[in-house]
């Protein structure tokens, strides 16, 4: 009971001489609510199997392009969350993380070596020599002679065998902020992981949706080439008629190739898109092709959450508040330097003729000792590790800092684009209806010989392109709710971070908690 208590009181001993100073989240001012929140575009009771976000969040959000309804983009993300090969680079480069913090950890415990010698030596006549042997743990001394008092030859094996232990007590807290700060960068890692998926699955989902509004797109040219050629033969019929000019069978026929040309160069960008996707899911491009399907869909109305609460779903903000934690125990590390280091050793040894005798009835001894170690003078090095480190901290508060201000902008950049786009939107389909109504009627003047050629042509151009803006801004909206999905941090929560432990298991104190400070 003695003997534990004794141990109980050196580990709570040296769990409490942590140097450095304890980590704490530095504070940020956040507006009550974000400025372009507001109008229909927006909901504050979010939609079935979401709600207003809390700090460590429970809900799982994770398949928040789920939203969008779309079976294809449902299909496409899954492969992606298993197959993006830059999700399995960041997934690999988390694990070696979480290997340096045991790494680190290992520190904590004493360290056994084994070694296992055999010695053979022969003695033979001839002048008198004096001789020493040492090996194993083992001495031999004696002298040969020659001539009367010559001696006969001998071999002589020597068996041994050495136990070392060696151990640097933590007395200053250097293992602890060591592993402390391999934590923080493991977390780190894991947050940039969720960085990692949700920057793909955002991608994914703007190319898919860029991909269908050029297929919309391409619906409406081949619904216009269909238009023009219906225009180019009444043009032809009013020239045989003899109302109508050559000049308008060539302006109709320019018209025509025009909008056949505009066909082809959107094919182009599809093909790109396409191959984009497939490259995101982990495809070769000549692999995956996507079937031509016009944009059905409109952008769901999507959550938005208080600032405070959505401070914890962005994982690059979780990753810059990590490396801050990291950079700051850092700081600690190099204040430990300053502080003298405490080495233990202990060593047994046996040794025998034979390695019978080596195991039944060895010659054992041992010895024991420790080491006390201070650095006098290094020139300044370890003040200038600790300036050194106490800098990079505050770099990397000013980055966690900067990475909130981006991370607003993000917010508000798409919370305004959704507004004025659905605005935007009402008016353009307002400006395509009235577009298509006077190409009908500029159509039947021209049938009656009241208006010339140009004026169709001039209503087709003007019908066309507001039908295409009509659909672009569409398309801009569902990319629009997907960069806002992705400003407000997808489906990840803080939660999702895995707490990792500072202190192994095996030792007979846990100090979760932070520890007492006692320089810094």
């Amino acid at each position: 009971m003695k003997v534990k208590l004794f141990f109980l009181s050196v580990s709570i001993l040296l769990a409490s001489c942590v140097v450095g100073p304890n980590y704490v989240r530095p504070g940020v001012k956040l507006p009550a609510k974000f400025k372009e929140a507001k109008g229909k575009a927006f909901k504050l009771k979010p939609p079935p199997g979401w709600k207003v976000a809390k700090p460590c969040d429970e809900v799982d959000r994770g398949e928040w392009w789920k939203l969008f309804q779309d079976q294809t983009l449902n299909k496409l993300e899954e492969e992606l969350n298993h197959c993006n090969q830059n999700i399995v680079n960041a997934w690999e480069n988390y694990r070696q993380s979480l290997a340096i913090v045991d790494e680190a950890r290992a520190n904590f415990f004493p360290s056994l070596a084994g070694t296992f010698n055999i010695f053979r030596q022969k003695i033979g006549g001839g002048a008198a020599t004096s001789f020493f042997s040492s090996t194993g743990g083992t001495t031999t001394t004696g002298t040969t002679t020659t001539g009367a008092f010559a001696s006969r030859s001998a071999t002589i094996t020597t068996y041994s065998a050495f136990l070392t232990a060696d151990w640097e007590p933590d007395i200053w807290g250097q293992v602890r902020r060591t592993v402390e700060s391999n934590a923080a960068a493991a977390q780190s890692n894991q947050a940039l992981l969720a960085a990692t998926q949700l920057s793909a699955q955002g991608a994914l989902a703007q190319y898919y949706f860029e991909l269908r509004a050029l297929d919309t797109d391409q619906q409406l040219l081949n619904e216009t080439v269909v238009g023009y050629k219906k225009a180019l033969q009444l043009t032809r019929n009013q020239y045989a008629a003899g109302v109508a000019s050559r000049a308008d069978i060539v302006q109709a026929q320019t018209q025509l190739e025009t909008a056949e040309a505009q066909a082809i160069n959107n094919g182009i960008l599809r093909g790109q898109y396409e191959h984009a996707i497939a490259v995101l899911i982990g495809r070769l491009p000549a692999n995956f092709s996507l079937p031509i399907n016009p944009l059905k869909v409109a952008p769901p109305p999507i959550p938005v959450i208080v600032p405070t609460a959505w401070l914890e779903r962005r994982p690059d903000i979780a990753q810059a508040e990590r490396l801050m934690q990291q950079a700051n125990a850092q700081i600690g590390v190099a204040i430990a330097a300053y502080y003298p280091t405490l080495d233990l050793t202990a060593t047994v040894s046996a040794a025998g003729r034979s390695l019978h005798q080596l195991i039944t009835d060895p010659n054992v001894g041992w010895s024991a000792g420790m080491q006390l170690a201070e650095v006098i003078f290094d020139g300044g090095f370890r003040s200038a590790a600790v300036k050194a480190a106490k800098a990079g901290y505050m770099a990397q508060v000013a980055a966690y800092r900067q990475a909130i201000l981006t991370a607003f902008q993000d917010v508000e950049d798409n919370l305004i684009a959704l507004r004025l786009l659905k605005e935007q939107s009402v008016a353009q389909n307002a400006a395509a209806s009235s577009s298509r109504r006077a190409l009908q009627l500029v159509i039947n003047q021209y049938k009656s010989g009241t208006v010339p050629y140009s004026s169709v042509i001039t209503a087709q151009i003007a019908a066309y392109n507001t039908q295409k803006a009509a659909y672009d801004v569409v398309g801009l909206q569902m990319t629009a709710a997907v960069g806002l999905i992705k400003a407000l941090g997808g489906g990840w929560s803080t939660k999702d971070i895995c707490p990792i432990r500072i202190y192994p298991k095996l030792l007979p104190f846990d100090l979760t908690k932070p520890a007492l400070v006692t320089a810094g």
